[in-house]
This record gives structure tokens, sequence and C-alpha cells, in this order.
């Protein structure tokens, strides 16, 4: 099993150990049963002093066994919160284009689903070991009381396990069937939580979401997980009751057909009989380490950047000139094969200046500010910071370090951070929120935010005072003031911008706000995914125009 082996790739030195501490567990085992056998059965009247040592074997069986299975355990969970600390790590590695391939409700349901299922693996997986580790002793030991009898048992209980494992292997496709569906389901519920306002307005929606999405995903998982369960349930009782029928055959060779004495036909039958549990949790357990197999093939078909565990966390340069898109395009893929195209765009925008960009929605601008921040990569053109292109992940890393930002679908993290990841300067910080009037409206404590539940343009005025603190030499406003009342969207633009620009910050925003163009250092208009810049007649009608531009984009 490739969990497996990956498992002992990782831990070869505690695996080892704990392998043996099962063979010493099924020697343990095995010698209480010759020891029941020998003492017990075969010497009549046994003697009492017998007792200290039978009870001996078998508390040191319960500590062996406990020993090997605890630690299969802890091995296990070791494995898990490493995985699923490399998972997330990846993610982090991982560009925000393939991120965004994916979904949410992928990453999501691999990161609660699969780590889950592997997790529950492990704690089943002591259970699959030591039947497998007890049955090759029991066979050793019963094939030197009668090797004849050994071999029949042996071929029934091989035909046993070869019919419980073509139902497992039914089990293992349900399984398969079960985890994609789950994925559906996840953004079924994404849809719920998130677009719960829009669907408590519209209760047609809100059915059809239901009726048609969620039902149908959930009948098929319903299906998948019913097959699963019936299959697994009849290998479980198939393997319970042929184990059961093994001892009827074991009497009727050893009393039938004269192959051994009762004695040797009871010690079979007993040896039968402690092999059951072991064997029957042995089944019971392949479900979950093959569902674990499913969820690690699936974490395995993520792609997700190579994991490193460094972060390599870079100082921002402050000391650039120019940033340069030369013939920078971007191309969106559709089911043709060509979708909007963002591009050329040749632009160089330098250090302290104010620009705005304009257009209409849908024109390229948001895919833009991704190319400029560096979290897409041009798919023709580079990037060039004074003159030097971008050409190593170094060099994109580093560059996208210069940049703070507030997207318009921005996350509310609640830790304020400076720069280098240190405290942020409370100064600063004292400042900025008088400026943002937010001074009576948040609660900090020890650099982190108490009382998150704010409104949008509030939960705006968090995000830009995030950015501020970070003090990075270029900020990227998306739209900031687009949830801000009238009177504090003209004091963003007529005083905001401006005590940003005396820090020396290089801003560049877009913007609808047509009233406030002329603020701008330079203003950029971006239709059709082709980006020109205003100048001279052609931005003093831009205000007056607006609306008539945005209508021919």
């Amino acid at each position: 099993m490739e969990l497996l082996a990956i498992v002992f790739r990782q831990y070869r030195l505690p695996f080892v150990i704990i392998m043996l501490l099962s063979l010493i567990s099924a020697g343990v085992g095995i010698g209480v049963i010759a020891f029941i056998n020998q003492q017990l059965i075969e010497s009549a009247g046994a003697p009492w002093h017998v007792l200290p040592t039978f009870f001996g074997l078998v508390l040191l069986l319960l500590v062996v066994t406990l020993a090997a299975q605890l630690a299969l355990t802890m091995l296990g969970h070791h494995f898990v919160y490493d995985l699923r600390g490399r998972l997330i790590k990846q993610i982090l590695d991982t560009d925000i284009e393939t991120l965004e391939r994916t979904g949410s409700a992928g990453l999501l349901a691999s990161l609660s689903v699969d780590i889950r299922n592997i997790t529950f693996a492990f704690v089943r997986l002591p259970e699959l070991v030591q039947g497998v580790v007890v049955t090759v002793g029991a066979a050793a030991y019963l094939a030197w009381l009668s090797p004849g009898m050994l071999i029949v048992t042996t071929l029934w209980v091989g035909v046993t396990m070869l019919v419980g494992w073509l139902l497992v292997q039914r089990v293992y496709r349900h399984l398969a069937q079960v985890r994609e569906t789950e994925d559906a389901l996840y953004c079924d519920y994404e849809s719920f939580i998130n677009g719960r306002k829009e669907l408590a307005l519209n209760r047609s929606r809100a059915r059809q979401l239901y009726e048609i999405d969620y039902e149908r995903h959930a009948s098929s998982y319903r299906w998948h997980i019913i097959r699963s369960d019936t299959f697994h349930l009849s290998a479980v009782n198939w393997s319970n009751i042929m184990m059961v029928g093994a001892i009827g055959v074991v009497f009727f060779l050893a009393n039938g057909l004269g192959w051994a004495n009762t004695n040797i036909a009871a010690t079979f039958s007993l040896t039968l009989l402690f092999l059951r549990t072991p064997l029957i949790q042995a089944i019971g357990a392949l479900p979950m380490l093959l569902n674990a197999q499913v969820a690690f093939r699936k974490l395995e078909s993520l792609d997700l950047a190579a994991y490193a565990p460094e972060f390599n966390v870079a100082s921002p340069a402050l000391d650039w000139s120019t940033i340069e898109l030369r013939g920078v395009t971007y191309q969106y893929p559709n089911q043709e094969g060509r979708g909007f195209v963002v591009g050329p765009i040749d632009v160089t925008l330098r250090r302290g200046e104010l620009v705005f960009l304009i257009g209409g929605n849908g024109s390229g601008k948001s895919t833009l500010a991704r190319l400029l921040t560096g979290l897409y990569r041009p798919q023709s053109g580079e990037i060039l910071v004074d003159g030097k292109p971008l050409t190593t992940a170094q060099d994109w890393q580093h560059f996208r370090q210069r940049f703070s930002s507030v997207f318009t679908d921005f996350h509310q993290f609640d830790r304020l951070l400076g720069p280098n990841g240190q405290s942020p300067e409370p100064e600063l910080l004292n400042e900025w929120l008088k400026r943002l009037q937010m001074s009576k409206k948040l609660e900090i404590d020890a650099d982190r935010v108490t009382n998150p539940q704010l409104s949008q343009g509030q939960r705006k005025r968090l995000a830009l005072l995030l950015a501020i603190a970070e003090q990075r030499g270029f900020m990227l406003l998306d739209e900031w003031a687009a949830d801000q009342d009238p009177q504090f969207r003209r004091y963003f633009y007529r005083e905001l911008l401006g005590h940003l620009h005396d820090m020396g910050v290089t801003i560049f925003a877009i913007s609808h706000d047509d009233h406030y163009f002329e603020h701008a250092d330079r203003l950029l208009e971006m239709k059709a995914g082709l980006m020109h810049e205003l100048t001279g007649k052609q931005r003093d009608l831009a205000t007056q125009d607006a609306v008539s531009r945005v209508s021919e984009a």
C-alpha cells in the first residue's frame, strides 16, 4: 500500500521498532496458546503453580500488544500532523492561478475530509498489522502441530480471504466515488453559506439549489456509501462465519478422518478462535485504509507546489525607481481553448506616483492588478524592475514583497503586522486609526483586533490599516472607496491618498469615482483588455464623459 510505503520511508526506525513489537506480541500470543495446550489441556490435573505463569503470560501479552498498537497509532498521528502541515505549506507556496482553478471547495475538502480519513485509517491500522502478524505466527505454530490439517485450513482461510478481498475491492470503488461526490457537496455548502442573503430573498433559487444540485449530489453520496457499507458488512460477516466453519472442518479432519487426536484438534480450534478476532478486525480496518488511500491519491492529484519546509521570507525591497510591464499578456482559458485576453500591456510606473486605473467592468482591470503585483505570471512579455527582468522564482517572490494591497475580495485578518513581520509602530497605528475614524470602533490587544464584526466599509478601513502597518513601498487599492459613504469617500481621495503619498508610498488605485480623477498623477484606462494612458485633453474629458467612455469599453 502506497501510504504505508511513504510512512516507512519517512519513519523507518520507529516503523521497524513497531514491527518488532508486533512480532513479539504475536509470539507471546502463540506462546499463550501453546501453554494452554501443553499445561492446561494435555496435562490432566494441572498443578496450581502453573497459574502464575499463565497469568504472567497473559499480562505480558496485554502489555506488548498495547505497546505495539499505541506506538503505531502515535506514529500515524505524527504522520497526519506532518501531512497536514505539508499540505498547508504547499497551498501557501502554490501560485494564485492554480489555487483559483482548484477552487476553495476542493482545497477545504482535502484539508478536512481527506486528512480526517487518513487519521481514521491510522487509528485502525494497528488492527490490520496485528491481524497479519498474528495470522503468520499462528500458521507457523499450526504447521508444527499438524502440517496436513494446516494445508486444508489454509485453503479454507485462503478462500475466505479471497472472497473477502473481492468484496473489499467493491468497497474501494464506491469509496472513490464517495470522495468525488464530497467535492461537489462542499461546493453546495459554500453556496448555501456564502449566498445565504440572496437565498433568503429568493426562495425559488434556494429551492432549485437544494432540489437540483444538493439533493442530486447527496443522493449520489448516499447510493455509493450504502453500497460501500453493504460490501464491507458482507466481507466481515462472510469472514466471521467462515472462521466458525473452519473449526468444524478441523474436528471433521481429526475425528472423522483420523488426521489428529482430539487434543490437537482442540488446539487448532482454540488457535482459530484466537485468530478470529484479529482477522475480523483486519478485514474491518481495510475499508478505512482503502478510504485513506483514496484520500491520499486525492491529495496527490492537487496541482500544488513542491513541499519546501522553509518560508524564505524576503525583506521588502526599498531601493527601486521603476517597475515596467513590457509586452505583457495574459489569457483566460475557456472550453474552446481561447478566452478573454489582457494585453499586450506596456507601461512604466515610477516610484512615488499616484496612479489611477479606470475602465468598465470586465475590461481587465483586476487582471492587470494581479499581473502588476506578481500574483499572475505573464504568458508573454516580461516585468522589469529598474530595467532588470524577473526570471527566477526567487525574483518573483522578492518582487511580490514590495506590495501591500486591498483587493475587492480581500480577506480580513485580525493580526496587525509591521515591516518584516514585526509588531507595527504604535505611533503609526494611532495616527491612522484617527485618520480612518476607527479609534473608537476597533479594539486592539497585543496587535490583534478583538472585535472583527464590522460593517463592510469598516472592514475595508481595517484592511487599509493592515496594509499601511506593513509599510511596503507600493500599495494597490482595488475600488477601495466603493463601500464608503460619500463624505468619507471624498475625504479618502482628497486627504488620505495625499497622506500616503507623503509617506513615500507608490499608489496604484483602481477606481470608478470620476469626480476624483483629477487627484491622480497619471490616469490609465482599460478597454477590452488593452490599456492606454489618458493625457492632455483626453484626461480633461475623462471626468466629464466617464459614463460614455465606460459604455464604449
